[in-house]
């Protein structure tokens, strides 16, 4: 049995590991929600260090917290943005709905690593450091866990979710000049459709990203709005004035991200619209994904009984049982991750649409679904990027053969002959297998000079 020793808290006493640095709260978390195999995600902990060393910065120029206090707590959060005290966070997101647990979690890390810094720089304290008195100073879980969110959602947008996306923009860009010039058959419902080039298809892909990534920006600015300064129930008891604005200036000088003391607390506490507002930009993006994702696919299909008019990346065997077959793997990750952002869109959704009167308590659940979105996105994306588009490789034969036997080609008669004429030279070239300008002919309206005057598919983009 692991070595063991006791802490305490306003309940009582409770048995700790003896190596770890959270307390007597923390171990009632885990002993009190056994569900699960989900943590808390590793974006909220950074970002209640970042919250929790702004605090302090803020709590000491506000003259509530000693300064000799409020650097070991700096400091000890900066070992916990470096990843120094990884393992101290085990809380399930099954727990409490304010998140209370993850944030005494962090108070208990921060104040017992704070201790231990003391005591090894011979720093002499009058009392010890405590997570509630001192780390958590001006502060409740009511507030700190929804600005947690933000900070977490903002950093997750800006580092991880935007980069992959601009860069696969940029794959798509190269792509596109790549393949200037190849004309292919366009196809709508799934049928043959009238001439598009391969560049303008791929225009059309890096548009919905682009289009995607527009929306995130506009709907990130909510995310600035911070609720720390609230406390309880948005009044703001036992903060200090101007304490809420101070700590947003403290938050954005620590990310380098633009962020504001939320105007409405008793909204900020509440309300968790920005959360929602945003993750339907990310489901944005991956109905986006979505539909690349199966544009691929479908193009790269065969390869001998499909369309066959790109190739991709053979990057691992697709089979079991049959020998030499190549799937699209990325593809099928890629769309795999969009529906799970979907589902989770209606998770966030509802728990957002939950709670009663000045608190949301379904908050848990929000940031974990929202910040698995986040990282499936970001790191789907440039898996596809890297290992499917990077390779795709245009077959300008087969997309020639297949643009001159795509009977919609017939498209550009109807300004000559009408279109119900032009109908009927399509249906007589498809029931007898032959060409429309033999058909033409036939039907009598047009002669073969005429056909070919005007008939030119490569034009038709």
């Amino acid at each position: 049995m692991a070595e063991m020793r006791v802490e305490r808290d306003s309940m009582g006493e409770m048995l700790v590991p003896a190596d770890a640095l959270w307390g007597a709260q923390t171990q009632r978390s885990l002993e009190n929600f056994p569900i699960g195999a989900e943590t808390m995600p590793a974006g909220i902990i950074a970002a209640f260090g970042i919250l929790k060393k702004a605090a302090a910065q803020a709590n000491v120029e506000l003259g509530v917290l000693d300064p000799a206090i409020g650097a070991l707590i700096a400091d000890a959060c900066d070992e916990q943005l470096a990843g120094d005290l990884d393992g101290n966070f085990p809380l399930k997101v099954w727990q409490t709905g304010s998140g209370t647990q993850s944030n005494m979690n962090v108070n208990e890390v921060v104040a017992a690593r704070a201790n231990q810094l003391a005591a090894e720089r011979g720093i002499a304290l009058e009392r010890p450091i405590h997570p509630n008195d001192h780390v958590n100073r001006s502060q409740s879980s009511n507030d700190t866990f929804p600005t947690a969110m933000h900070i977490a959602a903002v950093l997750a947008l800006s580092r991880t979710v935007l980069p992959a996306a601009r860069a696969l923009i940029a794959e798509f860009e190269r792509l596109e000049r790549e393949n200037e010039g190849v004309v292919k058959s366009g196809r709508t419902h799934l049928m043959d459709a009238v001439p598009i080039a391969f560049g303008q298809e791929i225009s059309g892909w890096r548009g919905l990203i682009e289009a995607a990534v527009d929306d995130i920006l506009l709907a990130a600015k909510p995310l600035s709005l911070l609720a720390l300064g609230g406390t309880a129930v948005g009044t703001g008891l036992n903060a200090p004035p101007a304490f809420d604005a101070l700590v947003a200036s403290k938050v954005e000088a620590l990310t380098g991200e633009s962020f504001l003391t939320h105007p409405n607390k008793f909204s900020a506490l509440t309300g968790k619209d920005a959360m929602v507002f945003s993750h339907g930009a990310l489901k944005a993006l991956a109905a986006n994904l979505m539909k690349i994702a199966n544009d691929v696919r479908w193009l790269a299909s065969g390869p001998r009984v499909g369309l066959g008019e790109i190739s991709i990346p053979a990057n691992e065997p697709g089979s079991s049982i049959m020998p030499g077959k190549v799937n699209p793997t990325q593809c099928e990750a890629l769309t795999m991750v969009a529906v799970q952002v979907m589902g989770n869109d209606a998770a966030i959704g509802f728990a957002a649409s939950q709670g009663n009167f000045e608190l949301n308590v379904f908050m848990p659940v929000i940031a974990y679904n929202w910040l698995q979105s986040a990282r499936l996105l970001a790191d789907a994306m440039e898996s596809f990027r890297a290992r499917c588009a990077s390779g795709i490789v245009a077959d300008r034969a087969k997309m020639a053969e297949n643009l001159h036997r795509s009977l919609m080609l017939v498209t550009c008669l109807n300004p000559y002959i009408g279109y119900d004429n032009a109908a009927r030279v399509a249906k007589k070239a498809y029931a007898e297998g032959t060409s429309l300008k033999d058909a033409c002919v036939a039907l009598g309206y047009m002669t073969e000079e005429q056909f070919d005057e005007v008939f030119h598919p490569e034009e038709m983009i």
